[in-house]
């Protein structure tokens, strides 16, 4: 359970304070680069860019079904034109979303548009892939945060108040 600055109620024998929030398919590895850390994000570097590479394959044989109907060029030109467009678009979204939080209400405007630009939200898990775990910056600023406020909170007191000599 959290409150509002991110803090959680802490089990009997674990730390208190704030806890890292996991990453897909990192989980916590990415607060001190543990467990695996290095391995996972080449899996995710190389998962992504061999579903980006399958993507295109799937991409390729929708644009023979369109050669072969024979439908016309400003068609198949248009649906070229369509898919580039919206990649770009997702991949330009996806990248964004790894430094600072989505607005929830344009998450869900632009789910058609992410969905037809897959091949780019997969380029660019790739590409940050090869950085850091994709949201690994915005987690530890926010993780960061978080502890210094929390530190704030905790060192400001020393003592029972109720104790405390006052003065004349």
């Amino acid at each position: 359970m959290s409150d509002d600055n991110g803090t959680q109620e802490t089990p009997a024998g674990s730390a208190p304070g704030p806890r890292p929030e996991p990453i897909r398919f990192f989980g916590t590895t990415w607060v001190d680069h543990a467990n695996g850390y290095t391995g996972r994000r080449i899996g995710a570097a190389v998962g992504s860019l061999a579903a980006a590479v399958a993507s295109c394959l799937v991409l390729r044989f929708a644009y023979e079904g369109l050669a072969i109907a024979d439908i016309g060029s400003f068609v198949t030109l248009l649906m070229v034109v369509m898919f580039a467009i919206c990649s770009a678009l997702a991949f330009r979204h996806t990248w964004d979303g790894f430094t600072k939080r989505p607005d929830p209400d344009r998450q869900a405007s632009l789910r058609g548009l992410l969905a037809i630009g897959f091949v780019g939200s997969l380029l660019a898990y790739f590409f940050r892939s090869l950085t850091e775990a994709p949201g690994e910056k915005l987690h530890r600023e926010e993780y960061e945060a978080a502890l210094k406020q929390y530190d704030k909170r905790t060192t400001r007191r020393s003592g029972n108040p109720s104790k405390k000599r006052r003065r004349s």
